[in-house]
């Protein structure tokens, strides 16, 4: 108790949270009468900065003190999190703040700690207050502690415990020590799902991802029971039921048991199917702006057949996106069963709301942190100002991902506030590395490891342009590129490429090391856009190929340098169309992509013409598989009696023709055993791919089995099916940091005896 002073005598010292709550509730002799202040004085601090206990005072030396400022002075020395406990004490003219500092977290660690990386644990408790410098706080302590339990349990480490150790040091510090005894996962032994009668329980289970035990769960810990996962597996179970008719189907109860060692969990589901139910009629309802018949044939729902939640919800995202393409942003389409139980027959009502038609007030850009903001916006086709069209709003995505600058774009369309006829469009990216480091590989039991090179920069500087060097070094090849591509030469979109190049070669497996090919040159390109989808290249160039002179020349490059002399030059016109309709540059799922390029040379030493056809296309199939499908066909031929020159020719095996064989071994085979290749080529590609699981649906890292066809001949050579070579094998497909990485393990299915056989080959860098 506070001594009891008189009304108007001395100032009493007396703590100010005594005196606020005097304030209001106790006789007023135990208020402070305002005086002026003549100092302030502060005890207590160890560490603190005085000057941050004096920023935090509401007054000065000089100023009028009152109760109020007193308790504001609390309030915000509190504020700072800095102190455990504060008090303010008047003696006389002098303000006295007395403070208990909080201790200050000297270490953070962790010990047994093995189910959770310790960095971006660490991170995660320092953004929650907990880490080295930053105030001890028992309650912050505690809810992270709980915390890091509950992360445990969503790992199905149910056995797990958290203890947490406070240590004392020197200079008002602590250690704080998370002790962790883990133990072993719960894993799931049995899942049983009672009334199941339509269809058979193995199959149904067969839908999960949760399961018992299996040979690759150590991988995918699908054996780890997750609530999250349960959830997405009874909404799988739900939809594989209404997909085949069964619309009353329920799911009644979910029980998850665990044993009292806490180890084994099983899970018991109970459902009610109901009765299957066949569509008899689709009926459209509302609003279709007077186009009903557009609408109807986008109905994916066929009467006569069995319910299938898959075609109605396919048919609602036509129905709008056909009202997307007229403006309506906000169309409402919902779907209601009529349903005859007697008969076992239902009537699908698809009733439209559009709603209200708007326009693009904007088009932002987010998470561009190196490309410009130009770069996307030239390659949208949606304009700001303009009627909302979700068909342009799809197609510029589309185009935006196949720059291939990023690893990821999605359009969010947001509505502007107090404008209902407006909404803004948010393009958002995830930027990807764009300088590509391309390294090959391949190895045979004859030539062992083989490797080639090359480094490249695309989108330099965040300009949408290429700019660089590439450098690409091999066992028979040295190349030196520089080259320059405008992709907006023009407003219009029509692109410009420079390219300065050295190369030297040597034919595959040739006598010597010293022999070489040497062809400078320089090329220009121009490419005019057509269409969305449409490009045709218009080129020139001029090259000089010098035939060297040394001992170890394959017998096919001495005559040709014998006829034509050692040394070729040429001035090649270019022409070729592309259309690219894939959804994606780099992982594509769907969409086709067609490409052809003449090389004519009318003028120079060397004339010839050289026309090369490739066709891909990409279906996506059930299951998250994708089947890619590539053919390439090249042919050369000589012009004015001479015949192709020999280094114009094409090759073939290797990643991106025929894998399996040696890189450039198919063809024509020189009689000194040099790989020359031939005129004419023609390779064929099939891969099926399907994601690696426990990956759920990322698809930058895909398993894919592969079947490979083709061969290369010579101008004089007949072409048949029965010279073709071919391989089939397994690999894997990596969008890695450096660039999109192919690997490949396979077998020859028809071969020769001569042919250079590679099982294993990859490649960072290519696109098929």
């Amino acid at each position: 108790m506070f001594p009891e002073y008189p009304f108007g005598s001395l100032r009493p010292v007396a703590a100010i949270v005594v005196a606020v709550a005097a304030s209001v509730c106790a006789p007023a002799a135990l208020a402070v009468a305002p005086f002026q202040l003549k100092d302030i004085r502060i005890e207590g601090l160890q560490r603190t900065d005085p000057g941050t206990v004096f920023a935090a005072l509401p007054f000065r030396i000089g100023d009028t003190y009152t109760d109020e400022k007193g308790a504001a002075a609390l309030r915000a020395l509190f504020a700072t999190g800095l102190f455990k406990d504060v008090r303010l004490e008047i003696e006389g003219d002098v303000a006295i703040v007395i403070v208990d500092e909080r201790s200050l977290i000297a270490n953070v660690t962790f010990v047994g700690l093995k189910e959770f990386d310790k960095e971006p644990l660490t991170k995660s408790l320092k953004e929650a207050g907990i880490g080295e410098g930053l105030p001890f706080d028992r309650a912050l302590i505690d809810r992270a502690e709980q915390e890091i339990k509950r992360q445990y349990l969503s790992r199905s480490l149910y056995g797990a415990e958290v203890v947490t150790t406070i240590t004392p040091v020197e200079r008002n510090r602590v250690n704080v020590t998370f002790t962790m005894t883990e133990g072993e996962a719960a894993k799931i032994t049995d899942i049983r799902i009672v009334g199941a009668k339509a269809f058979p329980e193995k199959t149904l289970l067969g839908l999960f991802d949760l399961t018992p035990g299996g040979w690759l769960t150590w991988y995918t810990k699908n054996d780890r029971y997750s609530r999250s996962k349960l959830n997405a597996d009874l909404e799988t179970l739900r939809a594989y039921y209404v997909n085949r008719g069964y619309l009353e189907f329920a799911i009644e109860s979910t029980q998850v048991t665990i044993s009292p060692d806490k180890q084994d969990i099983s899970i018991t589901l109970s459902v009610r199917e109901g009765q299957p139910y066949t569509v008899t009629a689709v009926r459209l309802e509302g609003d279709y702006l007077g186009r009903d018949d557009e609408f109807r044939a986008q109905v994916q729902v066929e009467p006569g057949q069995a319910y299938r939640g898959e075609d109605v919800a396919a048919t609602v995202r036509r129905f709008t996106e056909l009202y997307g393409l007229f403006g309506y942003a906000f169309a409402r389409v919902d779907p209601r069963p009529e349903i005859d139980r007697a008969t076992g027959q239902v009537v699908v009502v698809l009733n439209a709301d559009p709603q209200r038609r708007v326009y693009v007030r904007r088009i932002e850009i987010a998470g561009n942190t190196r490309t410009r903001d130009e770069v996307v916006r030239r390659e949208f086709r949606q304009l700001e100002s303009s009627w909302y069209d979700g068909g342009k709003i799809r197609l510029s995505r589309d185009r935006v991902d196949r720059l291939g600058y990023f690893q990821d774009v999605s359009v969010d369309t947001n509505e502007v506030p107090g404008a209902p006829d407006q909404v803004d469009l948010v393009v958002n990216v995830t930027e990807k590395p764009t300088g590509n480091l391309m390294i090959g590989a391949g190895y045979s039991n004859a030539e062992k490891l083989t490797l080639t090179a090359s480094i490249k920069q695309d989108n330099v500087f965040g300009s949408g342009n290429y700019l660089g060097i590439e450098v690409n070094t091999s066992r028979t090849a040295r190349t030196l590129v520089l080259s320059a591509i405008d992709p907006y030469f023009t407003i219009d979109g029509v692109s410009r490429s420079i390219d300065l190049f050295y190369r030297t070669s040597r034919p595959f497996n040739s006598q010597g090391d010293e022999y070489q090919l040497a062809t400078p040159g320089a090329a220009i390109r121009f490419g005019v856009p057509f269409s969305e989808f449409d490009t045709v290249f218009f080129g020139i160039g001029a090259e000089q190929t010098k035939i060297g002179a040394s001992t170890g020349i394959p017998n096919s490059y001495f005559l040709y340098r014998e006829l034509y002399g050692p040394t070729s030059f040429s001035v090649p016109l270019t022409i070729g169309w592309a259309r690219d309709g894939r959804d994606s540059l780099l992982v594509p799922t769907r969409g086709r992509y067609q490409r052809v390029n003449l090389e004519w040379s009318p003028f120079g030493d060397v004339r010839y013409t050289r026309t090369n056809l490739q066709y891909q296309e990409y279906w996506p199939l059930p299951y998250k598989l994708t089947l890619g499908l590539n053919a390439e066909i090249g042919i050369g031929k000589g012009l004015g009696g001479n015949p192709f020159p020999i280094f114009k020719n094409f090759y073939g095996g290797g990643l991106g023709t025929v894998r399996v064989f040696e890189q450039g071994s198919l063809g024509v085979i020189d009689p000194t055993g040099a790989f020359i290749g031939g005129s004419r080529r023609f390779n064929v590609n099939g891969e099926l791919y399907f994601p690696v699981p426990g990956t759920g649906n990322d698809k930058t890292l895909r398993i894919f089995a592969f079947a490979d066809a083709g061969n290369v001949w010579r101008e004089d050579e007949k072409v048949s099916a029965s010279t073709l070579r071919s391989s089939v094998g397994l690999g894997l497909s990596w969008i890695s940091p450096v660039g999109p990485l192919k690997l490949s393990w396979g077998s020859p299915v028809r071969s020769q005896p001569n042919d250079r056989i590679q099982r294993f080959q990859f490649q960072i860098g290519t696109a098929f």
